[in-house]
């Protein structure tokens, strides 16, 4: 971890820090939404970043469309092997190592995300939704009126656990864990943090493991059903995996499932709280709920990076990338690119083309849920829509203080409701 000088050089005003000192990965710029100038300076004066002292070790940041579209679809020079340093900044080694097929590459990635992607096939999607309806509609019926609360916590984490507890068949009294696990599992151990210790994030993975290996246990001896478990236990490609794997891949369902829609949502409130023009456009034509749900998808871009490594020496943006080192895909940075996207900073619910974003990934290891992510935002805002006039923001949100998961902790509200 860096120490306290390098922070300080890393925090300084983004335009007159030494371009050599920018680290965007530092944790505290996300927690103070402070990392915009920072992206804005290096898609201007350094576009492919060398970060030699940052604070999971050096890396390459990739901050503009274009450079971001060619490592995301090129998979053989860019890898994303657990092996090599897996998905995210903090390298695998340094973390619980966890095996899934977002960190794997052909074959082995193309048979395992073929085993779980018929859970988000349209017609399954079909018939989640008035599931999803139902239980948005209860959600929002059971919120107070005129007095302050936590919408992250009473909403948007409420209805996709709901979610995931289904996916999964998981015990539905029991589907906080699923949330406290997804919170572990992308949680970078340091002191303050809800994990401290690499060992206390293991033991606690260690106890997710052991319910779903009971899961597992039960289900590989019942006939193949649609949840996600079975999926994997009945699967040819999935069947023989290790604990570690299945671990892995747990995490991965769960982390896809809960924490990327549940900030978008969350996101989408802060959004038209920051632009009310937005709000009004929305109110006035619900139609617009669509676009506004892409849009918020950018605008929020809810996993700030991919990391990939090297596996051989190549070149992005003019610049010499060696084998073996870190590649570092700033979504949030190439979804604010003004040479790509008209008025990036700006959320417009219906821009032209609303869907011409970075968040879902691209290639092969593009969102396998990313129908699903949109379909719960869509329902919950046709809900919203029907019973509210406004969802006031309190105060500015607690943020995620992490490079990765880019989050709502809290964020307070107050709403009114229709007469």
């Amino acid at each position: 971890m860096a120490d306290t000088q390098a922070l300080e050089r890393s925090m300084e005003p983004a335009e007159t820090i030494a371009l050599e000192d920018i680290d965007v990965s530092q944790p505290e710029l996300w927690r103070t939404d402070s990392h915009w100038p920072y992206f804005a300076r290096l898609r201007r004066d350094a576009p492919v970043h060398y970060c030699k002292n940052g604070m999971f070790g050096p890396y390459w940041s990739v901050t503009t469309w274009n450079d971001i579209m060619a490592v995301d679809t090129n998979h053989k020079v860019f890898s994303s092997e657990a092996s090599l340093g897996g998905i995210t900044i903090l390298d695998q080694q340094s973390d619980v190592e966890l095996p899934m097929f977002i960190a794997m590459d052909p074959p082995t990635h193309d048979v395992q995300r073929l085993t779980v992607s018929p859970i988000v096939s349209p017609a399954n999607l079909s018939r989640m939704e008035p599931l999803i309806r139902e239980r948005a509609t209860k959600i929002l019926d059971n919120l107070p009126e005129g007095e302050a609360f936590d919408w992250v916590d009473r909403v948007s984490i409420e209805l996709t656990t709901q979610m995931l507890a289904t996916l999964f068949d998981f015990p539905f009294e029991e589907r906080r864990k699923l949330t406290h696990w997804s919170d572990v599992a992308t949680t970078i151990p340091a002191p303050g943090m809800l994990v401290e210790t690499v060992e206390e994030k293991t033991a606690e993975l260690m106890q997710c493991l052991t319910e779903f290996t009971d899961l597992w246990n039960q289900r590989v001896n019942e006939p193949p059903k649609g949840d996600l478990v079975s999926m994997l236990a009945h699967g040819e490609a999935t069947r023989n995996m290790s604990p570690q794997e299945y671990l892995g891949n747990l995490v991965l369902l769960i982390v896809g499932g809960n924490d990327t829609t549940r900030n978008s949502i969350s996101g989408s409130v802060y959004a038209l709280n920051k632009f009310p023009s937005e709000f009004d456009k929305l109110r006035a034509d619900p139609g617009l709920i669509p676009s506004m749900v892409s849009e918020t998808i950018r605008w929020q871009t809810p996993l700030a990076h991919m990391r990939r490594t090297a596996t051989e020496d190549t070149e992005i943006g003019g610049q010499k990338i060696r084998k073996g080192e870190k590649v570092i895909m700033w979504y949030v940075s190439g979804n604010r690119d003004e040479s790509v996207i008209d008025q990036p900073d700006r959320y417009i619910i219906d821009r032209e083309r609303p869907r011409q974003h970075l968040s879902f990934g691209f290639g092969i290891h593009r969102c396998v849920g990313n129908r699903l992510a949109e379909m719960q935002l869509r329902v919950i805002w046709e809900e919203i829509l029907k019973r509210f006039e406004t969802i006031e923001l309190v105060e500015e949100p607690e943020r995620v203080p992490s490079p990765f998961v880019k989050g709502y902790q809290r964020m307070n509200v107050r709403v009114t409701r229709k007469k």
